[in-house]
């Protein structure tokens, strides 16, 4: 049994929930925070766990916090839903429980992508969720919640796996929420939109994710996730821009 702990959130996965759950089965504690699933999701983790609970969406980064405060272990790992914890990351989260030098984990996320995972020599964003629950917090954010560690971090040779892009619908509905709560976020710290951005934002995005990143490594899947991460970095501007515009004109109205 792996001394740590693994908490997830969730609604509606019966799709995938299964796949995760079996492959963190043989840790101590698995925590699981539900927002209200109306599938099946809930009968599968309860025959991992009996650690299910309920909380009403609050945000990504609010929601983690709660499920990795629910946590008894001094080590928790965090997954998603649709990800799956390899043999190898696993190996390596039992060597830094044992040798107690590190504070946590930077991990490289893969994920399927119109039927297969990217080339390992591609640039994958990396995230920690691996840590030692006494020196991690989730800042407030709406959206691309993140852990903030304070400590010393190591970065992973394994990966976690990620099936939540099934297909083009999945992603481009992705795109559209998470552009609309990223721009938001931006609002409500006052940043402006302007043309510059909105016309160099979709090129730079493009030739960081194809080249920068290896995209092109993964042959037309790389050029169309390219094309598709570069329209979320514009839609983010241009939906700052409306809420701006939308600022202005109710002043305008007001006065």
């Amino acid at each position: 049994m792996i001394k740590a702990s693994v908490y997830i959130i969730c609604k509606n996965e019966e799709k995938h929930i299964q796949r995760v759950l079996e492959s963190v089965k043989d840790f101590d504690e698995i925590v699981v925070v539900d927002s209200g699933s109306i599938d099946n999701t809930l009968e599968i983790a309860r025959k991992y766990t009996n650690k299910v609970f309920y909380q009403e969406w609050t945000g990504f980064a609010n929601q983690k916090e709660y499920a990795k405060n629910l946590c008894s272990n001094e080590w928790v790992l965090n997954l998603d839903a649709d990800e799956q914890l390899t043999d190898e990351l696993k190996n390596e989260i039992v060597d830094a429980i044992d040798k107690n030098k590190i504070d946590g984990l930077n991990i490289k996320i893969s994920s399927l992508y119109l039927g297969r995972f990217n080339n390992e020599k591609s640039k994958f964003n990396r995230r920690i969720r691996f840590f030692r629950k006494s020196v991690g917090f989730y800042p407030a954010k709406l959206v691309h919640e993140s852990i903030v560690v304070k400590g010393k971090i190591a970065k992973a040779k394994g990966f976690i796996y990620d099936y939540g892009t099934l297909n083009l619908k999945t992603h481009l509905n992705k795109i559209n929420e998470y552009s609309s709560l990223r721009a938001q976020e931006k609002f409500e710290k006052n940043k402006k939109a302007s043309l510059l951005k909105l016309i160099f934002v979709f090129p730079l995005s493009f030739f960081k994710s194809f080249f920068i990143k290896r995209g092109f490594l993964n042959g037309t899947r790389g050029f169309i996730a390219a094309i598709n991460n570069s329209f979320y970095a514009f839609l983010k501007e241009a939906k700052l821009y409306e809420l701006n515009n939308q600022k202005s004109t109710n002043k305008d109205n007001d006065e």
